[in-house]
């Protein structure tokens, strides 16, 4: 018996095609086709920019590798925000940005640290790796679900682009100062570590300062001071300034949680 073809299937298989359904407050639901163009494209930007610190990190290009890092971080930053600017927000480019995250802040970090300094561990260098890129998953998976019921003022555990960007910012001054050649006894150790620490902190309940607010809101004018002082000292020597101002940012989470709950025993 043949079936009569219904008007509203949108999934022939003749066609690539992505379908949406948006509820309203209303209670009137749409469905929409195609996907918005402009924050997919940036989404997309930051996923080659992950793709290619992979393939640089496999030819010994490692400072290209970790500038490509930084430059994913830069358009993953843009996408959301030109998503909420032009009010093309959607549940596809939503699940794109985390999966375009998980390969450019999740493995491609990972693989960056393990090709430049964590292979002469043997088992445990890769363990390390494989520990940051499953803490990246658990970071984006608890984000994900709890997008809607967390303050938006802050993250719940270092956001991945931030935790990307101290590897790469790590393996970036190795590369200048030729750590590697210097000090191979101790450089992977120490990578390992700074590896595994930047995973447990995704996965921490540490609150991190989001500075989403700030995107709209005024600032006394004494507040554009320190952010020169610390743009200047980035800008003096690159790779030194960025990994300086994040681990100063991943620092800043866990000494403030500290002090809240010695606060409170005092209290």
């Amino acid at each position: 018996m043949s079936q009569q073809p219904n008007e509203h299937d949108d999934h022939s298989g003749l066609t690539f095609e992505v379908v949406e359904e948006e509820h309203h407050e209303s209670g009137v639901k749409t469905r929409h086709k195609g996907i918005y163009l402009l924050p997919n494209l940036f989404t997309t930007a930051a996923l080659f920019s992950g793709f290619y610190a992979i393939i640089s990190a496999m030819g010994g290009r490692y400072e290209s590798a970790a500038i490509a890092i930084f430059v994913a971080a830069l358009f993953d930053g843009m996408d959301g925000r030109i998503a909420r600017m032009t009010n093309t927000q959607s549940a596809f480019g939503a699940e794109y940005d985390s999966l375009s995250d998980m390969v450019s802040f999740g493995v491609a970090p990972a693989l960056v640290a393990f090709t430049w300094a964590l292979g002469p561990l043997g088992k445990l260098g890769w363990i390390c790796a494989f520990i940051y890129t499953v803490a990246a998953a658990f970071r984006l998976a608890r984000f994900n679900v709890q997008i809607d019921v967390v303050d938006k003022r802050y993250f719940i555990g270092l956001a991945s682009p931030l935790a990307a960007c101290i590897v790469a910012a790590f393996v970036w001054v190795g590369v200048d100062n030729k750590l590697m050649r210097d000090y191979a006894e101790w450089i992977p150790a120490l990578t390992a570590a700074l590896v595994v620490m930047s995973g447990f902190l995704m996965v921490s309940n540490v609150r991190y300062y989001s500075f989403k607010e700030l995107d709209r809101s005024r600032v006394p004018f004494v507040v554009m001071l320190p952010i020169v002082l610390v743009f200047g000292i980035v800008m003096y020597n690159l790779p030194i300034g960025i990994l300086a101002v994040s681990l100063l940012y991943a620092f800043a989470g866990p000494v403030s949680a500290l002090g809240q709950r010695l606060r409170g025993k005092k209290a």
